[in-house]
Order: C-alpha cells, then sequence, then structure tokens
C-alpha cells in the first residue's frame, strides 16, 4: 500500500514538473495576446486580449499557403511510412524468410544516422533527379527516416502480439494478408496510434530538411516560413508569439485528440498473453 506521504511527496513532482513544462507555454501566450510593438515578454500581463495578433500574423507570414504545404507534406508521410512500416514489421516480426535479421538492421542503422549528416549528398542526389523545389524532396526523404522507427516500433508490437491468435487465425483457414489486417491492426490500434503521432509531429517540426531542400517561397512549410517570418519582424515579439502558437497549434490538437491512445501505446504498446 502507498502511504500519504508517498502520495504526497508523488503529488507535489508531477505539479513541480507540471510548472516546469507551462512556463514557456504561458510566456509565449501572454506575449501573443500583447499589443503590437510592446517590448514586454514572458509574464509581464498584457493591456488587453488582442486576438488581431493572429490575424495580423497569418496574413503577414502568409501561413496560410506554408500551413497547406504542411499539412499536404505531412499527410502524405504519415500515411505513406504508416502503411510500408506496418507491411515491413509485419513480415520481421511474422514471418520467416532467409535474410530477415540483416535487412532488419539495416532498417535499425537508420535511426542511429543523424540527418546533418545525410542532407547535403541527399540534396544533391534529388537535385540531379530534378527533384529539389517539389514537394517530392520534402516526401520522399521524410518517409524515409520514419520508415526506421516505424518498423523498429510496429516489429515489437507484432512479436510481442498473441500467438493463439495467430496460431487459432491459421487453423480457421486465415490467410497471412487477413491476419494482418483483420486481426493484429484492429488489436495494435494503440501502437499505431503512437506511430501516427510521432510520425506526425517530427514531419510537421521538420526544419533542416525544408531550408536545404526548397527555395521557393511558395513551397515552404511552417517551421520554415516562421523562420522567415521572424527575419522580418524581429522588433514585433507580439507577432512572433502569435505565429508560433498558429504553428504548434495542429499538433497540440492532434496530440489531444488522440492522447488517450497514444499514452496506452507508450505503456503498453501490444497484447501479451
Amino acid at each position: 500500500m502507498t502511504s500519504r506521504v508517498e502520495r504526497t511527496a508523488t503529488y507535489v513532482i508531477l505539479v513541480l514538473f507540471s510548472v516546469i513544462a507551462l512556463t514557456p507555454v504561458i510566456g509565449i501566450l501572454s506575449t501573443a495576446f500583447g499589443s503590437q510593438g510592446s517590448l514586454d515578454t514572458g509574464f509581464s500581463l498584457p493591456d488587453g486580449l488582442h486576438w488581431g495578433n493572429f490575424a495580423d500574423a497569418w496574413d503577414r507570414g502568409h501561413f496560410g499557403t506554408y500551413l497547406g504545404n504542411s499539412v499536404l507534406v505531412t499527410v502524405a508521410v504519415v500515411v505513406t511510412a504508416t502503411l510500408l512500416s506496418i507491411l515491413a514489421a509485419y513480415a520481421f516480426g511474422v514471418m520467416r524468410f532467409p535474410g530477415s535479421t540483416v535487412l532488419f538492421y539495416v532498417f535499425v542503422v537508420g535511426l542511429t544516422l543523424p540527418q546533418e549528416a545525410l542532407v547535403v549528398p541527399l540534396y544533391f542526389d534529388l537535385r540531379y533527379f530534378e527533384l529539389t523545389d517539389t514537394y517530392w524532396a520534402l516526401i520522399l526523404p521524410q518517409t524515409a527516416q520514419s520508415l526506421a522507427f516505424g518498423v523498429f516500433w510496429m516489429r515489437t508490437y507484432f512479436r510481442n502480439s498473441a500467438q493463439s491468435v495467430m496460431e487459432a487465425a491459421r487453423v480457421d483457414g486465415a490467410s497471412s494478408w487477413t491476419t494482418l489486417w483483420r486481426i493484429l491492426v484492429p488489436m495494435g490500434r494503440p501502437a499505431i496510434t503512437t506511430m501516427i503521432v510521432i510520425t506526425f509531429m517530427w514531419t510537421w517540426n521538420e526544419f533542416l530538411m525544408a531550408l536545404v531542400m526548397i527555395s521557393d517561397e511558395s513551397l515552404r512549410t511552417v517551421p520554415l516560413g516562421l523562420a522567415f517570418f521572424q527575419g522580418q519582424q524581429t522588433s514585433d515579439t507580439a507577432l512572433l508569439a502569435a505565429a508560433a502558437v498558429l504553428i504548434a497549434l495542429p499538433v497540440v490538437v492532434v496530440y489531444v485528440a488522440l492522447q488517450r491512445r497514444f499514452i496506452e501505446g507508450m505503456l503498453t504498446g501490444a497484447v501479451k498473453e
């Protein structure tokens, strides 16, 4: 049994870390609602709720175009990476074929390679195929990067899935395809949701790849657009904070909408016997 002192200490620690985590968020929101041109930042109370800051930041920074680009790239990467990760992880986790172990570790190597070491040669490769300054220059590399994590994550789920369920499916005459999509995928929704949320956040916040591959303003994503907007509005902290809130809002919405399954996937990940 947990004593009252232990429970109290736990709550105190949780409150402390919550305050630490929320401190920058409160500071950004306070600045975003301040008056334009004001030098007040951080936790100084604004003289009112200036909702117009968000509209001005949206219009001046052309975030409507950038948001559309980010949505297109993120959806394409998440859908493609999720589908390919499930298929590859099922093969590595359930099936047995020559060279499966070596191929799996080839995928795992992708988790160890820093993006900074790959972005320059990748740029020259994509430029050779005339893919720079296109959506493909953002979608293809980020899909490949997400596959390394996705395959590793989903293989763990498939290897820990109840073997008796798969054996019963085989006895009933279910094919590998049927077992995957009608049994294992529905059972693994928490693990799949966790992978989707993490991939979404990685792709949405990607900056370096967009900075190197994209020079056309009409193809910029929101993190890249915010960087250029910051260069134009260095003295107006209210507009910069408002733009930062607009960019972070989609990630917050996705996480809040899927947080239950995300946490469940992080804690359990799979149904075990």
